[in-house]
């Protein structure tokens, strides 16, 4: 069985390469995801071309995969024309910064039609918005993942996202990111003994195999169909540790690399949840 890479959300305060790198072999690392603009913002910095560089030369001589994840404003659902022009410019910008570092691929929310009565109107917008950004096969792939539910989500349960697929005519090149809190807070019952299982089944059942690219393992503040995205130390919330184990054993997660968002100011938070992550994996 293909093992899972894990590692974290890391740290790009004071250069990518400069912070970045260092953070990863400090946390055990075998693979990382960043932000390249703000995270609550719709500015689009160039990045420092050295530091792309580093952080490129440095991940290929570590051999572990980097993920970007978009601005968490993208919301290509929107009644409003104007998010849905930023969140397209913001999600170009994060494809070609994941270009110019090496990315393997762009994470990104699959938002919200915010009314009832624009839900068919953002399924059409989301269309228009992501094919061409899709038929730019010179660039790192897209992952939508889905959300903690509420407010007209467009993807929220797992099985949303054969509906959110079909408006992009099941491009190859929209691939679908696995978070456990949200799945949790969307109403996917992962603790009890056997859901994860049951939630993944489910998850391949609507988007096909070899769809699923990337995993957030997340633990959760908060109980199941909450819709409320807190995230948790692995093991100290109310998904618990063990579903962790029946995750990393499912067929459908074989070789997924692992990005773990938990709580933590500096590396050794990550670092104890990648490594109880990697003691949970198969042998």
């Amino acid at each position: 069985m293909l093992l899972n890479r894990i590692g974290s959300h890391t740290k790009t305060s004071g250069g990518l390469a400069k912070a970045a790198l260092p953070y990863v072999d400090a946390a055990g690392s075998e693979t990382l995801q960043v932000y390249v603009s703000n995270s609550r913002g719709w500015a689009m910095p160039p990045g420092d071309p050295k530091q792309d560089v580093l952080f490129r030369d440095g991940i290929g001589a570590r051999a572990i995969p980097a993920y970007i994840h978009a601005s968490l404003l993208v919301n290509l659902g929107s009644p409003t024309e104007l998010t849905v022009e930023r969140s397209v410019a913001v999600l170009a910008h994060a494809l070609e910064r994941g270009k110019a570092i090496g990315a393997t691929a762009v994470v990104y929310h699959a938002g919200s039609s915010v009314d009832e009565a624009h839900d068919d109107k953002a399924f059409h917008q989301l269309r228009e918005a992501l094919l061409p950004l899709l038929d730019r096969d010179d660039m790192p792939q897209l992952l939508v993942e889905p959300s903690a539910g509420g407010g007209r989500s467009l993807a929220s349960k797992v099985q949303d996202l054969a509906r959110y697929l079909d408006a992009v005519d099941n491009h190859p090149r929209l691939g679908v990111c696995f978070d456990t809190c949200h799945a949790w807070a969307a109403g996917h019952d992962l603790a009890t003994p056997g859901g994860m299982t049951a939630t993944l089944d489910a998850l391949v059942a609507s988007v096909g195999e070899g769809r699923l690219k990337l995993i957030h393992a997340n633990d959760s503040k908060d109980d199941c169909g909450s819709t409320r995205d807190r995230h948790e130390t692995i093991g100290q919330g109310r998904i618990g540790s063990a579903p962790f184990a029946e995750l990393l054993a499912h067929p459908a997660t074989a070789g997924i690399p692992v990005i773990v968002e938990t709580p933590s100011v500096e590396h050794e938070g990550h670092a104890a949840d990648i490594a109880l992550l990697k003691s949970l994996r198969p042998a």
